[in-house]
């Protein structure tokens, strides 16, 4: 009789937890964040909006996880005990890829604001960092409670995506944004509309007042005719 192959789960969303335990639900739901934010937030950024600012930061997330990938392949080191349990014990846990991209996009998210480039009013923009920062604290929490990573390789997944977070940032703000214009009016640029709002103060309160004002000059035009 022939031996079924083994299953082998997605490990970014195969996430489990002890049956009752609330806590481990909620937390389990917590470490999902990284994949709400790829698929709900970026590729519905560049569906609705089409910011390089925006694309380029999904790049750079993209290249935290490729370098997450070859760390772990190059260093091998297991993960705790409990990946038995998980059915993880056949991929690496050093350091987390989950902890590294959260920690990535709050160091950006921060620096953005930092920069002056942002979408809300400074008041809200300390809602939106409390929000992030809390989520990445809670995710790092969560690999060690869930028991998919030890302590050490959360900490080395926080340090690692804070690091290249800051470098990012400083690669797409000191180096490539100067060719953001280039661009925008490159043959790809045009065909999806792709823009640069980064020397916007309020995007949103100009793309507000915009909406407005066009909507008043279409109820002029359509009274006058």
């Amino acid at each position: 009789m022939t031996t079924p192959t083994p299953l082998k789960a997605v490990t970014l969303t195969h996430v489990r937890y002890q049956k009752g335990d609330r806590m481990g639900h909620f937390l389990a739901w917590v470490s999902l964040v990284p994949v709400f934010i790829s698929l709900g937030g970026f590729v519905s950024h560049f569906i609705f909006r089409r910011e390089l600012q925006g694309m380029f930061f999904a790049l750079g997330l993209i290249v935290s996880q490729f370098v997450n990938e070859l760390i772990k392949t190059s260093v091998q080191q297991a993960r705790p005990a409990t990946c038995a349990l998980l059915e993880m014990c056949d991929s690496h846990g050093w350091p987390s890829s989950h902890c590294q991209y959260m920690f990535f996009f709050a160091t950006y998210i921060t620096l953005l604001s930092a920069r002056g480039l942002s979408f809300w009013h400074v008041r809200d923009n300390l809602v939106l960092h409390l929000l992030t920062w809390s989520l990445a604290v809670l995710t790092t929490y969560s690999r060690v409670y869930l028991g998919y990573h030890t302590v050490a390789q959360v900490l080395a997944g926080t340090a690692l995506g804070t690091f290249l977070g800051a470098v990012w940032f400083w690669v797409v703000n000191a180096v490539l944004h100067p060719y953001f214009p280039v661009i925008e009016e490159s043959a790809f640029g045009r065909r999806f509309y792709v823009k640069d709002t980064s020397h916007i103060a309020n995007v949103l309160k100009f793309e507000y007042d915009m909406a407005r004002a066009q909507r008043r000059n279409a109820a002029s035009d359509s009274k006058s005719d």
